[in-house]
């Protein structure tokens, strides 16, 4: 074998060994004691799972958690590539042309409702819910732009919203003032605004 190929190799399994230890390492399972005034929606945003996640490692049927306890929060990386992709294509659809920080919202809002229990509790489920005017909650679905594939700053931009230890804020939803039509949406709480879009909860 020539040297260049056992320098590829080597390399090559290196990058293997990279990529194996830090995905065994993101799968491990942390135990976290209940502070006083803590609850699982804040836990949730805290390590990134959603609420239904945490009960069921804990075998809960409630959202009743106590100060003092301790509780197992899974891996964050419970989301399934599925999850993930689609995430990806709507932050590219919903952002694009936004800065860097604003995609990472995007991705944040998405992952904020699979932890409210006001949402469905899944990335997939949330973002192709349906709102009762029988549209859907993200008009990329909606008009098919989720279809397209998304570019690699959206999809860093999702991996640091599902890696990150505390959500950037608790923003769930966001708009652009100068194009939105609902009286409603208006009426939220603003958290910030960045690039064209207010985020809002």
């Amino acid at each position: 074998m020539k040297k260049g190929n056992i320098r590829n190799l080597v390399v090559t399994s290196a990058a293997a060994f990279s990529f194996f230890s830090v995905h065994n390492e993101a799968k491990a399972n942390t135990e976290h004691q209940v502070a006083k005034g803590e609850s699982l929606w804040a836990l949730g945003q805290t390590y990134g799972v959603s609420i239904d996640t945490i009960k069921k490692a804990n075998s809960r049927q409630t959202n009743t958690i106590y100060a003092g306890e301790s509780l197992t929060i899974p891996s964050s990386n419970s989301y399934t590539s599925a999850d993930i992709d689609l995430l990806e294509r709507v932050v590219e659809a919903e952002a694009k042309g936004e800065p860097y920080e604003g995609k990472v919202a995007v991705a944040n809002v998405v992952l904020n409702r699979v932890d409210s229990p006001e949402f469905p509790n899944s990335i997939t489920d949330v973002i192709k819910q349906k709102i009762p005017n029988g549209a859907y909650a993200f008009t990329p679905v909606q008009n098919g732009a989720i279809d397209a594939p998304a570019s690699e700053e959206s999809k860093r931009a999702v991996q640091e919203a599902l890696v990150a230890k505390k959500r950037s804020t608790e923003s769930l939803y966001f708009y652009n003032p100068d194009i939105a039509t609902s009286d409603w949406i208006r009426t939220r709480e603003i958290v910030q605004t960045i690039g064209n879009h207010v985020f809002a909860k």
